[in-house]
């Protein structure tokens, strides 16, 4: 691996693969402790964060590399130089970059200054590390994600780009149920369904939120305003409440359904507090995934497993 931009960077046999030594990873940290002796990682946000932040610091530690965060406003990024500059001087300095930002554009144009492996954290555009932890939790709670039925309502966001990418590589079936007009971007819809034809899954994308969960094995949501779009949030609010993961929605899927969300849950809107709080969820262990995958993520860059 060069880069780590895009769920479609992988082919779905090393998709799978980096799964596994995710699993490898979480069994057995000790084992792959210090592998990574020496390099440094530049951790640079654009956007807030909790989950992203600790655990790839907490995981490059654990690795034995020396983690380097920096927000924008501490970089000359604050000052007008260009993200390919900043690529290139950082190139000279640490072994890997690690980008939290807004237009995927600016993750590519950095890929291609920079002489070390760029990894999406998060961009408008993609979430690809958190599809990682996503499929990890779903092998720990379903025994694979090959043949799965993943439904995710709410936004088509980043978080459902990543979700239809991945599950297509993965073999399962992705549904997604979003309002009139809030739905994925077509090209990334497209993009999945090619993909699922030569894995044995399937994508749907539907407004109806009922047809959707019937019979899902794993239903899946995110806040409905996603960061930066916070003005568009009150006029959300009367747009999505049909799509709330709640006690009612769950008795429409399987019974052993489980319920993921990326965090962070705005409760009582996308998701119930019974739900998340409840037997079905496996949210929890959802966010500590990001950890592990994220440390099999970057042993693979390095081709250090």
């Amino acid at each position: 691996m060069d880069d780590y931009l895009s769920v479609d960077d992988l082919e779905p046999d090393e998709l799978l693969d980096l799964i596994e030594l995710a699993a490898r990873v979480k069994q057995d940290p000790a084992a792959y402790a210090g592998r990574l002796a020496g390099k440094s990682i530049a951790l640079v946000f654009e956007k807030p964060s909790t989950r992203t932040r600790v655990s790839f610091e907490v995981g490059v530690v654990q690795l034995g590399a020396h983690p380097v965060v920096l927000s924008s406003a501490e970089l000359q990024l604050g000052r007008g130089e260009t993200i390919e500059d900043t690529g290139r001087v950082l190139s000279r300095y640490v072994d890997a970059i690690v980008l939290r930002t807004f237009e995927q554009e600016r993750l590519e144009v950095l890929a291609d200054a920079a002489t070390v492996p760029v990894v999406n954290s998060l961009s408008d555009f993609e979430h690809p590390c958190q599809a990682l932890a996503d499929l990890l939790t779903i092998r720990e709670r379903r025994g694979g994600p090959g043949g799965q039925v993943l439904t995710y309502l709410g936004d088509g966001n980043n978080v459902a780009h990543s979700l239809l990418l991945g599950g297509a590589k993965a073999g399962m079936t992705v549904r997604v149920a979003t309002p009139p007009g809030f739905e994925p971007i077509p090209q990334v819809v497209h993009r999945a369904e090619e993909v699922a034809q030569s894995t044995g899954g399937a994508i749907e994308v539907t407004n109806d939120a009922g047809a959707a969960v019937a019979g899902a094995g794993v239903l899946y949501t995110d806040v409905w305003a996603s960061m930066g779009q916070e003005a568009e949030a009150d006029e959300r609010l009367l747009l999505f409440p049909a799509y709330q993961v709640n006690q009612k929605l769950l008795e429409l899927a399987q019974p052993d359904v489980v319920v993921l969300h990326c965090l962070p849950a705005h409760r009582g809107q996308e998701i119930t507090a019974e739900v998340i709080d409840g037997p079905h969820s496996a949210v929890w262990d959802q966010a500590e995934n990001r950890l592990h995958t994220q440390k099999a993520l970057l042993l693979r860059l390095f081709d250090l497993a």
